[in-house]
């Protein structure tokens, strides 16, 4: 969400979460009550601007390596791909406008782009958490009953699956759609009025929700996009972790079988250490960005250098969270790793790749020399 201060319990904790671009001087009277900005107002829009390029870039090849090539059209990947693509239009449509609010004085873009960007963070939000859960779904049935996999049209459930959880998502990103709202925000005649893209206009701002609604809402969002999913991708893995063990007692008792059954476990394996990697990228960019929220709406002390710090890290966080993946599957994934290569870095080598081998492929690479 744009990192305006949405509600507060009183009038000084409204007005120093603000992200207003203030000088020293025009603070006056209140000027123990504004935090010094000026360092954010730097490092905030150029962090922004590295993690637009970065996201991008890193999402844009993430899709087009999937949809590109045939042999990478494989289960897993096709929630990595929705996954991205959710990634991709937040970082396209939203980071420049949050980038943005720490340099202008207040919201110029009108009401309009204010619901699509709150709109847009929480649809990502919810893409994200939900195709992770997919995500570790599907490593629960490649290792707990592999041969499920192959009984009906893997590919069109997958996508049938991630088709769905996209229109959960956009439907419970509604209510953030309807609720956001700009207002003329008036601390008081020193400080004048300022235009604000806020998400629940509660009465600290001259809104009309109640204070209970956005206190309700942000515990909803913690139980609904980041406490229950976690707890269903921990499962998974609890259950996982309980049949590979037992599996290990069970392995066929001639070389050939122990081989053949050793590789393919390494190769499930590692399909979840890298499924796994991104559940825990995941939280650790958005669990600082809940506890603050939680602890914004719930705390009724005043606001103080710490949660100020605390509250740009945590929205910092929340969107680099969307450029990260790539780079996870970059050192995971070798098949990621040598299709990156070939449409990002081919210009930096002498040899370009001729051929790329596909899932469970053993055929070697061959290169040319440039003429």
């Amino acid at each position: 969400m744009v990192d305006y201060a949405m509600s507060a319990t009183t009038t000084n904790k409204a007005l120093a979460s603000m992200d207003l671009n203030l000088t020293a001087g025009e603070e006056g009277d209140h000027e123990s009550h504004i935090l010094d900005r000026s360092m954010e107002r730097i490092i905030v829009p150029i962090l922004f601007g590295v993690a637009f390029l970065v996201g991008i870039v890193g999402n844009g090849t993430l899709i087009y390596t999937v949809l590109r090539n045939r042999k990478m059209r494989v289960v897993p990947n096709i929630y990595i791909v929705s996954l991205s693509c959710g990634d991709f239009l937040l970082i396209l449509i939203a980071v420049p406008f949050n980038a943005l609010i720490y340099i202008l004085p207040e919201w110029p873009f009108g009401e309009v782009m204010c619901k699509v960007n709150e709109y847009l963070q929480t649809v990502s939000l919810g893409v994200s958490v939900f195709m992770l859960t997919a995500l570790s779904a599907d490593r629960h049935i490649a290792i707990v009953d592999p041969i499920a996999k192959h009984k009906s049209r893997p590919i069109v459930r997958a996508v049938t699956t991630a088709s769905c959880l996209w229109l959960v998502a956009l439907l419970l990103a509604i209510p953030d759609l309807s609720s956001s709202t700009v207002i003329q925000f008036s601390p008081n005649e020193t400080l004048g009025s300022y235009k604000v893209c806020i998400l629940y206009p509660t009465s600290d701002f001259g809104g009309y929700l109640p204070l209970w609604y956005s206190q309700l809402m942000v515990m909803l969002k913690f139980f609904t996009f980041f406490l229950i999913p976690l707890f269903i991708i921990g499962a998974f893995y609890i259950l996982m972790a309980r049949i590979l063990i037992l599996s290990a007692k069970q392995i066929p008792g001639d070389s050939n079988g122990r081989a053949a059954y050793k590789k393919q476990i390494e190769a499930r394996l590692k399909v979840a250490k890298a499924v796994l990697s991104f559940v825990v990228l995941f939280v650790i960019c958005w669990l600082p960005r809940h506890i603050y929220l939680l602890c914004y709406y719930f705390y009724d002390g005043d606001f103080n250098q710490f949660l100020h710090i605390f509250k740009v890290t945590s929205f910092c966080l929340a969107f680099i969270n969307s450029c990260v993946n790539p780079f996870a599957l970059y050192f995971l994934s070798n098949q990621f790793r040598k299709y990156y290569n070939r449409y990002l870095f081919c210009c930096c080598t002498s040899k370009p790749y001729d051929v790329l081998p596909g899932p469970g492929s053993s055929v070697k690479f061959r290169f040319r020399s440039r003429r």
